[in-house]
């Protein structure tokens, strides 16, 4: 009785439509084990999303959104101009959690071993010791990564995939949690070298801070009147109940019929007529671990149709190679996933035999 029950309330998910409900109406947990979980995932969510705000002010969206990647263990893209905060949310998220931050900033004439270490001879041991590099860290922020040569930034896809480095044919595992936030300046090309498609596609989701509203930035400035907020900001989380709230986010249940949805939204942009190459299998599964760690956020056990279409755009348009025609008609790949959106139907409830 209980699973019919359980069956029942699922399929019903299915068909609500977030954007029908009532500004800040949340859909009811049931009392178990598991939705004791999501509402502790969504409390860690909350207290992160809190202290962030005292630096990143008024970018809630783009800071779950973040907070998104940090659950899924994967990484972030992001893509803006200078000076609106990428670096203070990297800041910001490393100190919250009370993780390992180190920087690193890439320029053309940075080594693969600058980023992953270099074993060193030691003359009084008669040995070589491994030196690690920057990103054997927790959080790493790859400062304008694009200004590295290609070389330098592949150092990085090892680390970004397996959560390991290799020099010298010794491996060394990454602490965990492990997350490379990534920027890049999408106005100035010179002395940069474009993002391999294969390096792109191992970001779980590419996002644009912008610029904030009058009412935010008259309040940055009051903000820093005396000092900048990042250095006093307190640690709020532990790494064991970040691990926690990772493991969580992973119980989180998706129906077969969303799992369709999904992968007909990803097939959909392969075959659209202004997409020369469309998203990978990778795009389908960063958008089902993305839409779990958000319904689990949202305090919910159950993804919605509605949280693959929050998340879509951000998840599947870094994946798009548009075509030429396309580029020259100003069509991007955010236009493309939108269009894709509308026409992939949204999978209703499941019909039952009596």
């Amino acid at each position: 009785m209980g699973e019919m029950r359980l069956a029942a309330c699922r399929d019903l998910a299915l068909t609500l439509s977030y954007a029908e409900t009532l500004p800040g109406r949340r859909l009811p947990i049931r009392h178990t084990a598991k939705g004791d979980q999501m509402q502790a995932v969504q409390s860690v969510a909350e207290r992160i999303l809190n202290n962030v705000r005292t630096v990143i002010v008024g970018k809630d969206l783009e800071v779950r959104q973040t907070l998104v990647a940090l659950l899924c263990e994967e990484h972030v893209l992001i893509e803006d101009v200078p000076g609106v905060g990428k670096t203070m949310l990297a800041r910001a998220l490393a100190k919250s959690v009370g993780c390992v931050f180190r920087r690193i900033q890439f320029t053309p004439d940075m080594l693969p071993s600058d980023v992953t270490g270099v074993s060193v001879f030691n003359q009084k041991s008669m040995e070589f010791e491994f030196r690690p590099g920057p990103v054997m860290a927790q959080i790493v922020l790859a400062d304008e990564i694009n200004r590295a040569t290609p070389k330098t930034q592949s150092a990085l896809l090892e680390a970004m995939e397996e959560r390991q480095v290799t020099v010298d044919g010794i491996t060394h595992p990454l602490a965990r949690p492990f997350m490379v936030l990534a920027t890049q300046n999408p106005i100035e090309y010179e002395g940069t070298f474009p993002l391999p498609e294969a390096q792109v596609d191992r970001f779980m989701m590419r996002i644009h801070l912008g610029y904030p509203s009058r009412a935010s930035e008259i309040d940055l400035m009051s903000r820093q009147a005396t000092r900048h907020p990042v250095e006093s900001i307190q640690q709020v989380v532990g790494a064991e109940e970040l691990v926690a709230a990772q493991k969580a986010a992973r119980e989180v249940y998706v129906d077969d019929l969303v799992k369709g949805y999904i992968v007909d939204l990803v097939t959909t942009t392969r075959d659209h007529p202004d997409v020369y190459l469309g998203a990978s299998p990778r795009g389908s599964l960063s958008l089902f671990l993305a839409t779990r760690a958000w319904a689990a956020m949202e305090g919910r056990d159950f993804v919605l149709p509605d949280d693959v279409k929050t998340l879509a755009a951000i998840v599947l348009s870094h994946r798009l190679i548009v075509s030429p025609s396309a580029r020259i008609k100003n069509v991007g790949a955010e236009q493309i996933v939108e269009d894709a959106l509308r026409h992939t139907p949204v999978p209703g409830a499941r019909a039952r035999v009596r």
